[in-house]
């Protein structure tokens, strides 16, 4: 995303809400590190936790792992504004109370790299759930664990839902980086080798098709058991990266596998200005997903 547009579109539409927002006790933002032997580095993060946790030190909350884009970092949510828009929401009682976890994923796509050097996915799924769930006063299981994303989060949330349905009850995506086939680079734009370049850096190079479509989303999908996981994407009508075509063939790929989703393709592009207008609709998704499985979970027992 053009990060100046991105943080323009934000303060015009937060600026609107800040002037109207009433007094009332706030979340907070509490941006850390966790250890990894994985990656050999610590990795950042950054919780927004509701304004319920500091009041009572034994209720448990659902989780939403919410993951950036690309050129982005963990702390996208405060510097975007997207916080103020997540507190406005719990002033007004409009989402229920859940931890949003934003992890830094560099440019990984938030997989396994080709070469073995970066891998992401075992970090995420095997060092940072069980540390933010052990640090946290997290709700246990599936039930109360979503997973979501914005362009290149998009496509992590995405993939990660898709191959580990049984970790998540929920996934979500804003204007997710899919793409039908293995993007073809011309040489000549200067854009497009720069992107090549982040791109080789997880899928090789020069670029791995098998190893594209073994991490592709679309192809995931074709053959992954998702019941019970409830699947929420839209996406701008005019992306820039033409990611709305990817949004479209996934709508109808589940569809023909009669999987349960919502789907909407709404006016905008590829910026902060669409996503503004829409994340408030995923975090309700999520929320109310987090509310059926547990209802579920509690009729079963």
């Amino acid at each position: 995303m053009n990060k100046s547009r991105l943080l323009a579109g934000a303060a015009l539409l937060l600026g609107c809400l800040a002037l109207h927002r009433p007094v009332f006790a706030t979340g907070r933002a509490e941006c850390l590190s966790a250890p990894s032997k994985i990656l050999g580095h610590p990795v950042a993060y950054c919780v927004l936790l509701p304004p319920s946790y500091e009041a009572g030190k034994t209720r448990r909350y659902p989780i939403l792992y919410l993951l950036h884009g690309l050129g982005d970092n963990e702390q996208m949510l405060i510097h975007s504004g997207g916080f103020n828009l997540v507190e406005d929401l719990w002033e007004r009682h409009q989402l229920g109370d859940l931890l949003i976890v934003t992890p830094d994923g560099g440019s990984s796509f938030y997989i396994n790299s080709r070469d073995g050097q970066r891998r992401y996915e075992d970090f995420l799924l095997r060092e940072f759930l069980p540390q933010i769930e052990k640090r946290y006063r997290t709700q246990a299981g599936r039930a109360s664990r979503g997973i979501a994303g914005i362009s290149m989060g998009g496509y992590g949330a995405l993939h990660l839902a898709f191959r580990h349905p049984e970790l998540f009850a929920s996934l979500g995506a804003h204007s997710a980086a899919l793409l039908e086939k293995l993007p073809t680079i011309i040489v000549s734009d200067s854009r497009q080798l720069a992107r090549s370049r982040i791109l080789a850096d997880v899928f090789g190079s020069p670029l791995d098709p098998v190893f594209w479509k073994h991490n592709d989303p679309l192809a995931i999908a074709r053959t992954a058991s998702l019941a019970g996981l409830q699947i929420y994407f839209d996406c701008g009508s005019e992306d820039d990266f033409g990611f709305d075509a990817g949004a479209v063939a996934l709508d109808k790929l589940l569809g023909s596998r009669h999987i349960p989703h919502e789907f909407h393709l709404y006016p905008g592009s590829h910026n902060w200005i669409y996503v503004a207008e829409h994340l408030p609709a995923l975090l309700q998704f999520h929320f109310r997903a987090f509310e059926s499985a547990s209802r579920q979970g509690n009729s079963s027992q």
